[in-house]
This record gives C-alpha cells, structure tokens and sequence, in this order.
C-alpha cells in the first residue's frame, strides 16, 4: 500500500537509478508472522533479494542493516523464543553511520523497519508476552530513519509489520512510504515490482494509523459524541481507515441514487462515475459510505456499506454500482429492536 508519494519520487526510474542502498533491519529477512510454515531454504525472497533482481544491469546495490530490532535468534524461528530482548541505542550508534555512510554513496535509499516475529506476536503464556504498550517503532530504528533522511539522499520507508504504527517522524520528513505487512515469502518479487512500477498499488487500509497510543480506539465509525481532539496529538489520525494511494489519480462525480425512495421489500442503488485522471493505468477502491442523519437512536458519523475495485487506463471512465437493501440501512433502537 502506498501511504506516501511527495514530488512522485516512486516509482523509480529503473534506467535512470545507478545506486540504490537498501537499510534496514528488516531488509534481509524475511518475516512471514505467525501460524506461517516455514517454507525452507530457497523459497523466500527478502527486500533485498528482490530489488538485486530486479535492476537494471551494472546498477550497484549497497546493504547496511542499520540495527537490529532484537537480539537473538531472527524470523521465523524466533517466534517459539519467550524472552525478548531490545539491543541497547547506544550500541547500535555505529552500525547507524555506517548505514548513513552508505546511503551517501547511493542515489537512493530504501530504509526497510518495523517488526519482526519476536514483537509481533500471539502471547500464550505469562513468559511468551506479545503485547506492547507503545506503537512507536521499537529501538533504535527511528534513529537510523533520521541519521538517513540527514545524508540528504532521497529515501523511501518500506514497512513491513503487523499492527499499525505510530510512525510521526517518517510521515513528516521520509517522501515515500509505502505498507507492506508481512508480505510472504515472496516478498521481496512484490515490494520490487511496486518499488520499480511494474505493478501499481491500488490496495486500502483496513484499520487507521493512529498518531499514538493516546488516540486508541481509533476507529473510522465513531460516534458524533466522540468526536473529540486532543490536547497535542488532536483527533486526525496518521492515516485513516480505507486510505491509500496510486501511481495515478481518479475523479469521483455525478453520484447519484435510484431510486431515492425504498420501497418495502425493495432496494435502491447508488452509482458514480470515476475517471482515471492521470498517466498510468491503475486501480481505484471505490467505497460507498452511509450516514443516518436523522434516527431515534445517534449512529456512527460514516459506516461502510460497500466497495469496489476498478481497473483504468488513462482517461478511461467507468461507472461503479452500489445495491442498498433495507438491511444495510437498519439499526437497533433504544428498545434493542
């Protein structure tokens, strides 16, 4: 998903790029989260595997990993370890220039972080804990974000994770970002083609991003009464619920609903014309959002009552349709009926 795209830094020019540095914690392994079999040695793609790959001939690729998320064992195998441990931000102070060293050298820098097996996890017992109380990247990782951004270089924050994270800093200084998750064993084939503009990401959020910990629950059907802000964060998240970009642009215009009466037994439907206004061929969600404005019992501000995928090429124009029953649009009242 790509949650950030200032000045169209992505997708990289493949012919044009000669250095690309690949940093990170997270760039060499690869994270598959738990329940996941193993698939063995020589099925798994890393970042790093799947961007030496991709580029273009006599293109270098520079690696530094920049810090660990833990110590100990790393991937998959580190799920079954109860005890984990954070390394010290001091110790990692030099591993951090030297990875600042290398993205000098580079056109541009590809800063991999997030989670890993061993902070990411189901806890099943009072020694094998998974809960955290922060959703701030864990340990000296937003350092080496900013000792990368302060080289000048252009950089790119791919995360790979699974919980949301609170990630202010990159979201105010890193000109692209792009979500991954745990993308898989072949992980690293997929976030390059998205990287290089083989593919382009249509994909949305399915849970907000809260700005902190302080904000939770963070959810997009709150209630009118609810809507309050903070004293420093304030109420808008990092990035809300169905968010997410494209190589491209669309325009949404002439909704409209038919009928505009429900009959009983019957349904209406709801259609809007979306154009893809940009240059490249892509895919837009488009999401249908209702609101009760006038109801015996106070409903959420917005909830979802549908969505669809569209694929466009440029200047193309379709017409999404949205069905409405009676049932999408009923509630409980005070009485519970």
């Amino acid at each position: 998903m790509l949650l950030k795209n200032d000045g169209n830094l992505l997708p990289l020019d493949p012919k044009k790029v000669k250095t690309v540095a690949i940093i990170g914690p997270n760039a060499a392994d690869v994270h598959l989260g738990g329940y996941s079999r193993d698939p063995g040695p020589g099925n798994q793609i890393s970042i790093l595997d799947g961007i030496k790959k991709r580029v273009e001939p006599g293109v270098k690729v520079l690696y530094s990993e920049g810090c660990k998320i833990t110590s100990g064992k790393q991937g998959w195998s580190a799920w079954y370890e109860n005890k984990v441990e954070i390394p010290d931000a001091k110790s990692q102070e030099a591993s951090i220039r030297a990875a600042a060293d290398v993205a000098r050298k580079s056109d541009v820098a590809i800063v991999v972080v997030g989670e890993n097996e061993s902070t990411n996890r189901e806890a099943w017992s009072e020694e094998h804990l998974g809960d955290r109380d922060s959703l701030d990247l864990i340990g000296a990782q937003e350092q080496l974000v900013e000792a990368v951004v302060a080289t000048g270089k252009s950089v790119i924050v791919l995360l790979i994770n699974g919980r949301p994270l609170s990630i202010n800093y990159i979201k105010e200084h890193v000109p692209a970002i792009l979500e991954g998750w745990y993308l898989g064993e072949q992980g690293g084939t997929a976030a390059a083609n998205v990287i290089f503009g083989d593919v382009n990401p249509g994909g949305k959020l399915p849970i907000t991003f809260p700005k902190s910990v302080g904000q939770l629950p963070d959810f997009y059907s709150y209630k009118p009464s609810r809507n309050r802000s903070y004293l420093q964060d304030g109420r808008k998240p990092l990035f809300p619920f169905g968010y997410g970009l494209s190589y491209t642009t669309f325009k949404f215009e002439n909704v409209r609903v038919e009928p505009q009466t429900i009959l009983p037994g019957g349904t209406t439907k709801v259609f809007a014309e979306v154009t893809n206004t940009g240059s490249r061929e892509g895919d837009e969600v488009a999401q249908m959002y209702i609101h009760q404005r006038v109801a015996s019992v106070t409903r959420p501000v917005m909830e979802l009552r549908g969505f669809k995928r569209v694929t466009l090429k440029p200047e193309e124009k379709t017409t999404v349709e949205f069905e409405l029953t009676p049932a999408a649009l009923s509630m409980l009242n005070e009485d519970m009926h």
